[in-house]
């Protein structure tokens, strides 16, 4: 067994691509490997801008033997009277890649049948690896590719190298216009050049030794400890950003960290503006004091250790304050425009081509906010506090600060709102609306905030379904997905149980009428896409499916509603009696379903007409069990009301046991079905039970 390297050299990939795509590679080839009956042990993957590399430990020599056997047509079709073959039997050895004469005839259960026995010793590893390599590295996943020189191929860099080597044996082969050999490469400019890899049990380390740290958790270790230890300098400390590190990392071949500081007078801009210049345009990380404020200071981290650090620091300093000029100039212009200014401006500032512009959104976002607030009973202050922020929420959008970093949305508006006094309630709310800004993101903090998120999303849902923009399997656009998803989450962890449905009617009847569209069918298809996002969140959280449309089934209106009975139904499923408390519903289900239809819930349920002691019996369990369950969901005591519908299998069992339901008189069995009509309604109420897999 011998370890197999393979190297892929490229002109720089984006940062953002490198990770995803070793992943991607590292399953692709050892998932192959498998396929092909090549054991093997651990894969490592290696990376920098210029190189993606996969390592995979004791890769055998050659593929598993293996024993087949293969039963084909009867003795009497595959050979004539005088024993010779027919076409049957050649076709069958054609199949099984054997000669003729290696057919042997077995016993079977339905007589003899021809069988053919042989074992495949496989092919040596590196054969097979020369084959199929070269579409597994163009098979490699990227958000963008491209092509270069007069070539076919697609990557997402020109490929000008590729290393590949099992033990100290190259495994040749081509793609494109570059054959694989041995060689790799160092550093572009500490150690430029090839180098020679005479064994795979080389690499990374001869690649250290050339300034290239190629193992990605290596080099970001050694980035953290560099920018630790430089901060300490100034006496403070990293403000903490997983994704700059990140990014970083896959930047650079060596880091070299570097410590540089800039003017305090841009300390009198706000702290997120300051933060994003350097973030964004430079890739600088900010520093902190010790109060969390902060310093005149930043950390660069260089692909290149120069002969005097202080030339490159100088020149990274002189960059970034002019940027930070900018950003200044921005700031101090906006400050001097009133957001009422700005609102005006949204006027000229196109939402959808359909749907009008953004000053026409932030007005139908106003109307959804008044109409929420009032179901879920505002106050006066919050009220007024809502419509001020809803009115000002897109108001940054104009700004220079955002049309320069586009990420400060929210944040920007925010700021200005502080700045020209506006309360706290109003200022913070612009913000929040926007969240979450991505999957597990932060929730908005307020009710406020809360009540203008869910209504500028369910403002953007309301208007993409109206004119058609319905999100596919592969395409989503408006993020549609993670619109819905936001609203769901912050309407359940603000509690609020304003009705769905009616949340659609209002916003969609707020769309102009020029706007083109069906209001019955884009509440129809909204409100099933959003059913079908709360299923898939049920799902993530551990609800099983069957579960999850059992809930679904009743009602998918009220969001705190169907997670109230969501997690009561799952607590209830492990319970002991589950199972037959299903089951006995299904029972009351089936016989309602092969009952006529006309005769189903005709009349009361009549008492006096009941015949046995277990009518009587599940008849005065389903009246008390009925009041109990209805003031549970009174209370939205969910718990409670599947505890309570529990109590009704045993007068259940007990009544198929002892009443004949579909009798021959018509009015006592009018009189059974009518109560178990009731009985499956009252299920009905909290779950379809039918749903579930028992």
């Amino acid at each position: 067994m011998e370890r197999l390297l393979i190297e892929i050299g490229t002109e720089e990939i984006p940062s953002g691509y490198i990770e995803p795509a070793l992943h991607s590679f590292r399953t692709m080839v050892t998932d192959r490997l498998k396929k092909e009956r090549i054991e093997y042990g651990d894969a490592f993957i290696y990376g920098t801008p210029r190189r993606l590399a996969l390592v995979v430990e004791n890769v055998a020599s050659k593929q598993t033997p293996i024993t087949v056997e293969m039963t084909g047509p009867p003795e009497r079709v595959a050979y004539d009277e005088k024993g010779q073959p027919t076409v049957a039997a050649v076709k069958f050895a054609e199949k099984a890649g054997v000669a003729v004469n290696r057919i042997q005839i077995t016993e079977t259960g339905k007589g003899r049948y021809l069988y053919i026995r042989k074992t495949e010793k496989g092919q040596s590893t590196k054969g097979i690896l020369r084959q199929i390599l070269p579409e597994l590295i163009l098979s490699i996943p990227f958000p963008k590719t491209m092509r270069w020189k007069n070539l076919r191929t697609t990557f997402a860099r020109p490929i000008y190298s590729i290393a590949a080597l099992y033990g100290a044996s190259v495994i040749s082969f081509t793609v494109g216009d570059v054959k694989s050999g041995r060689s790799t490469f160092g550093h572009r400019f500490m150690s430029p050049g090839r180098i020679r890899l005479d064994h795979s049990d080389q690499y990374p380390e001869i690649l250290a030794s050339a300034f290239v740290i190629a193992d990605i958790a290596d080099r970001k270790e050694r980035m953290k400890k560099g920018m630790h230890k430089v901060v300490a300098q100034a006496g403070g400390k990293i403000l903490s950003d997983d994704a700059l590190c990140d990014l970083v990392c896959n930047l650079v071949e060596y880091p070299e960290v570097v410590l540089g500081r800039f003017d305090r007078k841009f300390l009198s801009l706000p702290p997120e503006i300051l933060v994003t210049s350097m973030r964004e345009h430079q890739r600088y990380f900010a520093v902190l004091d010790d109060n969390d404020h902060m310093m005149p200071h930043f950390v660069a981290v260089s692909n290149n250790r120069a002969r005097d650090m202080r030339v490159v620091v100088s020149g990274y300093q002189r960059v970034l304050e002019a940027r930070l000029e900018d950003a200044r100039f921005f700031y101090n212009t906006d400050l001097k425009i009133p957001l009422d200014h700005m609102v005006e401006k949204l006027r000229s500032v196109v939402f959808q081509a359909k749907l009008g512009s953004v000053f026409d959104k932030t007005q139908r976002v106003r109307g959804l906010c008044r109409f929420i607030a009032e179901k879920e009973e505002f106050g006066e202050t919050e009220k007024e506090h809502l419509d001020r922020a809803a009115n000002y929420c897109k108001a940054d959008l104009v700004s220079n600060v955002v049309i320069e970093f586009p990420k400060l949305q929210g944040i920007t508006g925010r700021i200005y709102a502080e700045k020209a006094g506006y309360p706290e309630g109003v200022s913070s709310a612009m913000e929040e609306h926007y969240r979450p800004t991505h999957s597990g993101g932060k929730l908005p903090e307020t009710r406020v905030g809360s009540v203008l998120g869910i209504a500028d999303k369910l403002d953007t849902l309301c208007g993409c379904f109206l004119v058609g923009l319905v999100p596919t399997g592969a395409s989503d656009p408006y993020a549609l997905r993670r619109q819905a998803i936001g609203l769901i989450a912050t309407a359940r962890e603000n509690g609020f149980g304003f009705s769905l449905a009616a949340g659609i009617r209002h916003g969609l009847g707020l769309f102009d009428s020029s706007v083109e569209g069906s209001v019955e069918e884009a509440a129809e298809n909204l409100t099933e896409f959003l059913k079908n996002r709360m299923a898939h969140m049920l799902e993530e959280e551990l609800i099983p499916k069957d579960m999850a449309a059992a809930i679904l089934a009743v009602s998918a209106d009220n969001i705190v509603d169907v997670w109230s009975r969501a997690l009561a139904f799952f607590k209830m499923k492990s319970q002991p009696g589950f199972q037959s408390l299903a089951a006995a519903f299904k029972r009351v289900v089936n016989i309602i379903r092969k009952a006529d239809p006309a005769e189903i819930g005709i009349g009361e349920i009549r008492p006096s007409l009941f015949e046995s002691g277990a009518e009587s019996s599940l008849y005065n369990v389903f009246s008390a069990t009925e009041t109990q369950v209805d003031d549970c969901l009174k209370r939205q005591d969910a718990e409670s009301a599947f505890t309570a519908i529990a109590e009704i299998k045993e007068p259940v069992d007990r009544f198929f046991d002892e009443v004949m339901v579909m009798t021959s008189d018509a009015e006592l069995r009018r009189n059974r079905l009518a109560l178990l009509k009731g009985i499956s309604d009252l299920f009905a109420r909290l779950a379809d039970f039918s749903r579930i897999s028992t």
